[in-house]
């Protein structure tokens, strides 16, 4: 079973019987012969990451065990909401939405420059056939690509994608643009979380469960967004573009599963191996992750979602009050709401 690849081997890609292209704008990927969606660098990375997890199951080890149903917290606002929303003509809001998914995927881009330590150094087994020692070899920047493309060329990836989703719902408008928060991560100050090994070690596997973190928050938000498309008494002038928009968000899902596997992947490795901390002492891997992700989790499902469900209430009753029946909508509108 090979479990060594090189890069050219980890960004090779499947047979395209067609190139993904959507209104004049070319997005990466492509078509099969019945027009299925074929995620892009696909090929070789899903032939690894099945031979890593085979592997490491045969080790004793698996997947880390985490899906989006853990991120169970209250949203302002849920899917009935924007629906509300949208059809009172409201529909900045969602338009707002989509805007700001596509400009934090761009941001996904960083992983494509970004350099980690090389784990190597910390850890005591011999990491050259497992997927956290292909990390800097291909993989994290074939998750940057698949974010917000590849440098000067001109094929749209899911920061792209998501604005053609917009574009598809709502034509050409006039609304103003909008900028996402500057960090969706949990705020890591100065505290050391594993001071057991150096900072630029545990900066990457914050980094790690963080981006799964976020991945499970997009995921979420992903199946929201669809719902909404799809409703047939929504967008009614554009059901058949918003019908597409919703096909173009389950291309985007289909390429994060291959992220999210990915990262259960890394983070199970992780788990399974004996990490050499800065004193000499032997640590059992999951001695460091599963606390961390615990905190994580804690901060995912209980403090965060509390705080920016009330932020975006006093940002929505503001916006709903504008509105010439304002009182009506707004009451609509929080009978609508989730209890928090």
């Amino acid at each position: 079973m090979q479990l060594v690849y090189s890069k050219d081997e980890l960004f090779s890609e499947l047979t395209f019987a067609a190139p993904h292209e959507i209104e004049g704008r070319m997005l990466h990927g492509g078509l099969d012969p019945a027009g299925n969606y074929l995620s892009p660098r696909a090929d070789g990375r899903v032939k690894a990451i099945d031979a890593w997890t085979e592997a490491l199951q045969a080790r004793g080890g698996d997947l880390f065990e985490a899906d989006a149903s853990l991120l169970s917290g209250p949203r302002v606002p849920n899917v009935a909401q924007q629906r509300l929303l949208i059809g009172e003509g409201i529909g900045q809001p969602f338009w707002n939405t989509l805007t700001t998914i596509g400009k934090i995927e761009g941001r996904g881009s960083i992983l494509i420059d970004m350099q980690f330590p090389n784990l190597q150094d910390i850890i005591k087994e011999d990491i050259s056939e497992m997927a956290i020692g292909h990390l800097n070899k291909g993989l994290l920047v074939a998750h940057g690509i698949d974010e917000g493309g590849v440098p000067g060329e001109n094929v749209g990836a899911h920061d792209v994608m998501w604005f053609v989703t917009r574009d598809l719902a709502y034509g050409e408008t006039n609304f103003p643009d909008v900028e996402p928060p500057e960090n969706i991560s949990r705020p890591e100050s100065d505290k050391r979380w594993m001071p057991q090994i150096g900072a630029g070690y545990e900066g990457m596997m914050s980094f790690l469960m963080n981006l799964l973190m976020i991945e499970f928050r997009a995921e979420n938000g992903f199946s929201d967004t669809q719902d909404i498309l799809n409703t047939p008494t929504l967008f009614q002038d554009r059901r058949a573009q918003a019908e597409l928009a919703s096909e173009v968000v389950e291309r985007i899902r289909a390429d994060e599963k291959i992220h999210v596997l990915s990262l259960q992947l890394y983070l199970g490795e992780l788990r399974s191996i004996t990490i050499v901390g800065e004193s000499g002492e032997e640590i059992p891997g999951a001695d460091l992750i599963d606390p961390f992700w615990a905190g994580l989790v804690q901060w995912a499902t209980s403090a965060q979602p509390v705080l920016l469900a009330e932020e975006t209430q006093r940002q929505f009753t503001t916006l709903i009050s504008a509105h010439e029946d304002g009182k009506r909508i707004m009451e609509q509108f929080n009978g609508l709401g989730d209890n928090y």
